[in-house]
């Protein structure tokens, strides 16, 4: 147990406990009152209970992160969706120049084309009715290009 302080009753035959301290008794108990200002210069330094002077009490700063000889850079790389192509103009973004584009169409003989044309041939128009399929925008392949750039966006093959 610990010795008997003002609060506590001493021991003996009228053990009457009394009322505990007060605010300032027990203040003034555990944090002794600190003496006057010493005059002198201030130079930042508080003085101490001996007489030295200490310094003021530091401020807490965010740490500085410390550069790791192991970083890994991380690069965003935005994957755009395979887009189809028909034989329909298609609103796209332009993968060569990055503007939202509507593709402009070229048409160009393919299997297809080919492959009516000698059907045509077998059946007997020998005379110039076998070139029909390449006039006939439906049986020809398709290109898709950008407008601005020019750039072949894709194709779309018919067979």
């Amino acid at each position: 147990m610990s010795a008997p302080g003002p609060y506590q009753a001493a021991a003996g035959p009228s053990a009457v406990p009394s009322a505990p301290p007060s605010y300032e008794e027990t203040i003034n108990s555990y944090y002794p009152t600190p003496a006057a200002p010493v005059p002198g210069p201030t130079t930042g330094l508080v003085s101490g209970p001996d007489g030295k002077g200490m310094n003021p009490p530091a401020y807490y700063t965010q740490p500085v992160p410390v550069p790791n000889a192991n970083a890994i850079a991380v690069q965003t790389v935005y994957v755009q969706q395979p887009i189809s192509f028909f034989d329909r103009p298609v609103q796209m973004c332009c993968p060569s120049c990055n503007k939202m584009i509507v593709t402009r169409l070229s048409y160009s003989a393919g299997a297809l084309t080919w492959l009516s044309c000698g059907s045509l041939c077998l059946l007997g128009c020998v005379a110039g009715c076998c070139f029909i399929p390449f006039c006939v925008d439906a049986l020809q392949d398709v290109d898709h290009y950008c407008p601005n750039c020019k750039a072949v966006l894709g194709t779309y093959k018919r067979l």
